[in-house]
């Protein structure tokens, strides 16, 4: 999964407005990135730990030559699998079912009372005036189409058979 995919999975958790969900993304993996820049450890329960993590100088070997090459100090960043995730990719555990987006709820009028009294008296007609739709400007012309004249493929000769030979 990559992130334009995480953030379409999202996307239904808030209101499938995507401009917004990819900026929580956003917000979420920058908070992560800073904060382990600054040596601290990032810790989501039941997901893992991310660390920062130094490694010492040391020396390797060129897999090509077999020469030994000197291998320089560098700070890497270590995920650590907590102990639920690890059950469930082993199948250990199971995953309770996914949460799903809130579900709107749009407020209906209440219905009114129908009242069995005499019959509304009806209100004079009025008259509707259509109005005009607003002309739409005129599409431009186009410049007539050049007739391409095609040469006439030649005529293919057929080779008259000899009759064949009776017996």
């Amino acid at each position: 999964m990559n992130k334009a995919q995480f953030i379409a999975l999202l996307a239904p958790h808030f209101d499938n407005n995507k401009k917004e969900t990819a900026r929580a993304v956003d917000i979420v993996f920058d908070s992560i990135v800073r904060t382990i820049s600054k040596g601290e450890d990032v810790m989501i329960n039941d997901f893992g730990k991310f660390k920062k993590v130094d490694r010492a100088a040391r020396k390797g070997r060129n897999p090509f030559t077999g020469e030994t090459i000197q291998i320089k100090a560098s700070k890497k960043v270590r995920f650590l699998p907590a102990k639920a995730l690890k059950e469930v990719i082993s199948g250990a555990r199971k995953l309770d079912a996914a949460a799903k987006p809130p579900v709107k709820v749009v407020a209906k009028a209440a219905a009114k009372p129908v009242a069995k009294a005499a019959p509304a008296k009806k209100a004079p007609a009025k008259k509707v005036v259509a109005k005009a739709a607003p002309k739409k400007a005129a599409p431009a012309k186009k410049a007539p189409a050049k007739k391409v004249v095609a040469k006439a493929a030649p005529k293919k000769v057929a080779a008259k058979k000899a009759p064949a030979k009776k017996k």
